[in-house]
This record gives C-alpha cells, structure tokens and sequence, in this order.
C-alpha cells in the first residue's frame, strides 16, 4: 500500500504518516513548510517544520517540498498512491480573517487540487473540515458553569445545520471544500470522506493563541507564562488525541464508507478550558496565571460531536482518555522544553 499525506509535516500530517508507516505502507509527505500558524506563537518554534520532517525522514518517508495549489506537484506526489490523506491546510480562523485571500487559496484551491487528482487516478481520499462549520448559533442558551449533559442534543451529529450564526473566511472555505467533495462524489463517482475534526491535540503540536489550544495551554504552564483565556474558560470542546485521529484514515481506507464524519473525542472526551487547564496544572505539577479576554470573533462556547457515525461505518472510535492523551503530550513537551523557552521574532517565522 501507498498513501499520500498532504501537509505531512505538520501536527495531524505527522501522525497520519507515522501511523501509516506503523503498517508497513510506503507513505509520501508533500508540505510546502510553511510557518504561517506558528508567526504569534511567542516562544522558539522556528524548529517546528525542521523537526517534523527529520521526524519523518527517520520513519522512512519520501518527503516532497511543495504547494497543494499547484495541481501537477499534487498528480506527480499521487503517482502509483491507494490513497490520499489529505491533511495540509491553512487551519487558524485568526489567520483566515486577517489573510482571506490565503485562506480561500490554501484550503479551497488546494482541496479542489487533490480532489481532482484523486479523481484521475480513481483512488480514494480523505479531506480534513473542521467543526466550525456547524457555526456558532448552537451557542444560544448557554448559562453560566460548565454546562455539559444538560444541552439538547448534548452532542452534534452530522445533519445539524451548518453555518449558523456568526461566520468568518474559515468558515466560508471549509464549508466549500465539503461542497466539492459531494460534487466530485456524485459527479465523478469519487470515494471520498470528509473528516470534520474537533480539538486536535498531542505530540509535535507547536500550539498557540491562533491555533492548538490544548498544547498552547501546555507550553505555556511548562514555560511558566501566563494563559490567555478568550471568554470565561467554561467553553466546553470534545478533544481527540492525534493518534486516535490518525487511525480514523485508514479505518475509512478500510471501508466501504464515503460522507461526512464527525471525528472528535465525543462526550466522554468532552472538557471545558478551565478543566483542561486544571488537569494539566495536575499532571505537569505546576502553577500558571490566567488572563482573561473578550470571546473572539466565530469562537464556539459549545460544541462536542457525536460520533456514532463513524463507530457504525469505520468501526472507528477514540481509544486514549483524556487524561492518557494530555499524558503523552507533556511527555513530548517536557523532552523538548529548551526549544520552546528562548523568544523568536515574528520575522524569523516569515
């Protein structure tokens, strides 16, 4: 077997390729190495790119440098693939409203790029959404505390409508590569899955204020710097650790399925911010000053998926606990502390 990773070096790309590469599969990386998601992270990232793709290198994986935008670089990285996992994007919602034309290029015209490629070569793909294009209307009603089990429905399936509310360009370019992996399913006959992920987390996550919130939280308890929280901290997220998401890949390869998946943790993974900087200030037996800011533009106060779906058709669901996951997380973190000490200028990273 062979797999295509796109954006393979980053966070989830890395996973996907070392899963993969776990089971014997002859997998290709193709990542421009971009840093844009990293440029107001604040500490030492600019090792971030460098150290995935030595990561990968050592894991026997054919890297290829270039752009998903360019839609030969995407056929000739396909070459003799089975499958593309189809995980490179531009993932931050504070970038796409501050760079929309970035945002529309990266994600719409990228996924459109290896949607058509995937279609001459008749093999199936994975794309990455995201659960922000439920929008952000399920917000209404929230009360004060950590509300949890008590919403109706207490988690989101996969009919629940979509770009409700307040929506930003990630929004808006997320929700049109979900359009046209339909289109190239009922057009072409395409197999084509599209996973809308929620709260990402684990080793080689280079998490900051724009994107990673869970290792933005850890790097900065180890680092002793202050938290930014945006809103009360009582927003609630399902979390779903990087390795559980990398298995959902080849449990669609696996398949017969095709559609919409919600892949998060669900309700037993379900915590609110403040709960998961409580659990991390346990783990890593530590202290950390908590700042608190106006909610940001689009940010959900709710929102943990219902992942029935996939259970049913992948015969896929999350294996690590919460607990577990954050675990391995401040392993990696802790192993790799120098590099996220020393400050970086947002110049380096450009």
């Amino acid at each position: 077997m062979k797999v295509l990773v796109t954006g393979g070096c980053g966070f989830l790309g890395s996973h996907v390729c070392e899963y993969f590469r776990g089971k014997s599969a002859e997998v290709v990386s193709l990542d421009n190495m971009t840093k844009h998601e990293l440029s107001r992270t604040g500490y030492s990232v600019g090792f971030a790119r460098e150290y995935n793709s030595k990561f990968l290198r050592e894991h026997n994986v054919h890297m290829v440098r270039g752009d998903i935008r360019n839609l030969k670089t995407v056929m000739q990285s396909a070459e003799d693939c089975d499958f593309i996992a189809h995980t490179a994007a531009q993932p931050a919602m504070t970038i796409g409203i501050e760079q929309p034309r970035l945002d529309l290029s990266a994600n719409v015209l990228g996924t459109f790029n290896v949607l058509d490629a995937a279609r001459k070569l008749d093999i199936p793909v994975v794309i990455c959404s995201t659960i922000h294009v439920y929008g952000n209307r399920i917000n209404d009603g929230l009360v004060e505390g950590v509300v949890r089990y008590e919403r109706t429905p207490s988690s989101i399936d996969e009919l629940a409508p979509t770009i409700e509310g307040t929506i930003t360009p990630l929004h808006a370019s997320k929700r049109s590569t979900e359009l046209y992996a339909r289109a190239f399913v009922d057009t072409y006959g395409l197999r084509v899955g599209t996973f809308r992920l929620s709260g990402l987390y684990g080793s080689r996550q280079f998490g900051g204020e724009d994107h990673g919130w869970v290792a933005n939280f850890a790097i900065r308890i180890l680092t002793g710097k202050p938290i930014t929280v945006f809103g009360t901290g009582k927003q609630v997220r399902d979390i779903l650790h990087a390795s559980d998401a990398a298995a959902a890949f080849d449990a669609f390869y696996s398949s017969n399925g095709k559609g919409i998946y919600n892949i998060g943790g669900g309700l037993e993974r379900s915590i609110s911010l403040l709960e998961c900087i409580s659990l991390l200030k346990k783990i890593m037996g530590r202290e950390v000053d908590s700042r608190y800011e106006p909610e940001r533009l689009g940010d959900l106060r709710y929102f943990v998926c219902d992942i029935r779906k996939a259970k049913r058709e992948l015969r896929w669901e999350p294996l690590l606990t919460c607990e577990q996951g954050l675990r391995e997380l401040v392993s990696w973190l802790e192993a790799h502390r120098k590099e996220f000490s020393a400050e970086e200028t947002v110049s380096e990273l450009l």
